[in-house]
């Protein structure tokens, strides 16, 4: 099959691989139709956890994935996916067996990088899914509607970690919310929470992003143009808001999440940070303010589908550029550069 193969931190070539196979009794076969490429894909692409995402070279990344199921196991056949199910498919899939997985929250599972115990994250040290083909434990795949088209299945799982962001810190009806980063996963966190009930929706961010979270609604903040964090407090009667959700996972956004809320408030970071960032510890205790880490998503997929389906999640307006897999060279820079307001950029094999 042909493949996006790592060979060292930024060296990839599409290339000819050997199918995947066999096919054990809880995984399935998939032609992948769709792969959506992840903030997180560009950065293992560059190495930036090198040893850890990938664990060794060569290496197929891609986790944001949609297709169909060509051969099933006999344990994944009795669960449903039979070959010509549509699925659309995420990272994690957990042990089954630690305390982390028994209590649902298997995205944290105690034996993560033990592939000979059941764990697997794909696309970061096992591998993924950008090519023809890819197999998966049917823990980490999802069926999705007739009617949903690939490209916007591949982005379920994007989709699923924006509503587990939200649900983290909590949405109650009215609330003010900000979403620090103006890329698709800050857009996705901004849709849940208007899904989830906030009444106010600002999305801070810079370019052609802005017009997208305007078009979809949204107040906008362009951090270009001054101080964020006073812009945010002013339109909020000097409070400031109840949630923030910061995508971006910078030092800067990270101060910037926790200064953006009021006394109270709730933030939750779903972006990577990659260096330390300064925290304002006597504001998070004067104020109880509340903190929230968000690794991937847990059992939020099966949600975000119907949202998806009945159009609540319009993810299908986050796409801006299709590519084919031998594109992939030209896909990743419009990506990475923002060539055009680039958001969501789809990869089909």
């Amino acid at each position: 099959m042909q493949a996006l193969v790592l060979t060292a931190p930024h060296q990839f070539e599409v290339t000819d691989v050997t199918k995947p196979g066999p096919v054990r009794e809880n995984e399935v076969l998939c032609r992948v139709k769709a792969i959506a490429i992840c903030g997180t894909d560009a950065e293992i692409i560059e190495g930036t956890f090198q040893g850890r995402w990938p664990k060794a070279y060569p290496f197929i990344p891609g986790h944001e994935w949609s297709g169909e199921v060509l051969e099933a196991g006999k344990v994944a056949c009795e669960f449903g996916f039979a070959p010509g199910t549509r699925v659309a498919g995420t990272s994690h899939s957990g042990c089954g067996y630690c305390r982390m997985c028994r209590t649902g929250r298997y995205n944290l599972c105690l034996n993560y990088g033990r592939e000979e115990l059941g764990h697997r994250q794909y696309g970061h040290y096992t591998q993924g899914a950008y090519a023809e083909y890819v197999i998966q434990t049917i823990k980490s795949v999802f069926r999705i509607p007739d009617g949903m088209p690939y490209d916007v299945a591949a982005l379920c799982d994007t989709a699923s970690i924006a509503l587990h962001s939200v649900k983290r810190p909590g949405i109650e009806p009215g609330d003010v919310f900000v979403a620090v980063g103006s890329g698709g996963m800050g857009l996705l966190t901004a849709i849940c929470a208007k899904t989830l009930g906030a009444a106010r929706v600002i999305v801070v961010g810079g370019g052609k992003r802005l017009d997208r979270a305007q078009a979809l609604g949204f107040e906008t903040v362009d951090y270009h143009d001054g101080d964020a964090v006073a812009t945010v407090r002013e339109r909020t009667g000097g409070l400031g808001a109840d949630v923030a959700v910061d995508s971006a996972g910078t030092k800067d956004s990270v101060r910037q999440s926790i200064q953006m809320v009021r006394k109270g408030g709730r933030v939750a970071f779903t972006g990577i940070p990659k260096e330390p960032a300064t925290i304002d510890f006597q504001k998070i205790v004067l104020e109880e303010i509340d903190l929230y880490g968000v690794r991937a998503n847990r059992s939020t997929m099966e949600e975000v589908i119907p949202l998806i389906a009945d159009g609540r999640i319009p993810a299908a307006k986050l796409i801006t550029h299709h590519f084919k897999l031998s594109q992939f060279g030209e896909a990743l820079r419009t990506f990475n550069e923002r060539v055009d307001g680039a958001l969501k950029v789809i990869v089909e094999p």
